[in-house]
């Protein structure tokens, strides 16, 4: 049985025998023994981190350290509120800071500062906080990530995408009523240039994809 520990563009760990591009954490929140989560989280560092660094990979799960999260890709990993880890992906990480910094008029951020912000965009009583669109999607950044509904999306050269723990497929219709899932200091990162690592799924839809209907 596949353990829970994937992570969805909302925020939620599911089970699912998919794997993903990107691990990461939020601090120790299984238990050792059972392999199962006992909490969301226990940091405000929520971090994405390669699956493998320096010729080493984890035993998921396997000890008192973090508990290893899954993702399809950088841009769900980004939707649930997490940032690149400045240990094992720091060019990514001081990339995603200047972007950060510039889409959000601020200087010389401290990585805690970063997660004080996202934390706060992230949450809303202890449940994924949504936000309204202060554009229409067709003109939100590539790796902005959606919730209409029961359903998340990417938006992705101004076309809107399906998630699946598999990958996207071709989003059918408008997207009524839709949401921001990326936390809005983030989307700003991703409007002043900070491009995340996408599915591959996503290059075959962008090769045949029609225009973003309107909602």
């Amino acid at each position: 049985m596949p353990l829970q520990n994937r992570v969805t563009p909302s925020g939620e760990i599911i089970a699912t025998p998919h794997r993903g591009m990107f691990t990461g954490n939020r601090g120790i929140i299984h238990d050792p023994a059972t392999k199962t989560l006992m909490r969301r989280w226990a940091s405000q560092a929520w971090l994405t981190c390669v699956c493998e660094f320096r010729g080493r990979r984890r035993q998921v799960m396997g000890g008192r350290s973090w508990t290893e999260l899954f993702f399809l890709d950088e841009a769900t990993a980004l939707a649930a509120g997490h940032r690149p880890c400045f240990f094992c992906r720091r060019e990514d990480a001081n990339r995603f800071r200047a972007a950060w910094e510039e889409g959000n008029g601020v200087k010389n951020v401290l990585a805690r500062e970063i997660d004080a912000v996202l934390h706060r965009e992230r949450l809303e009583g202890g449940r994924k906080r949504l936000h309204a669109l202060a554009l229409p999607p067709e003109k939100l950044p590539d790796g902005a990530a959606l919730q209409a509904g029961d359903e998340s999306y990417l938006i992705a050269q101004g076309r809107a995408m399906l998630w699946s723990p598999a990958g996207y497929s071709k989003a059918s219709g408008a997207l009524k009523h839709a949401m921001l899932l990326t936390p809005p200091s983030t989307l700003r990162a991703l409007d002043a240039g900070y491009r995340p690592v996408l599915h591959p799924s996503v290059m075959g839809l962008n090769a045949a994809a029609t225009t973003l209907p309107s909602s």
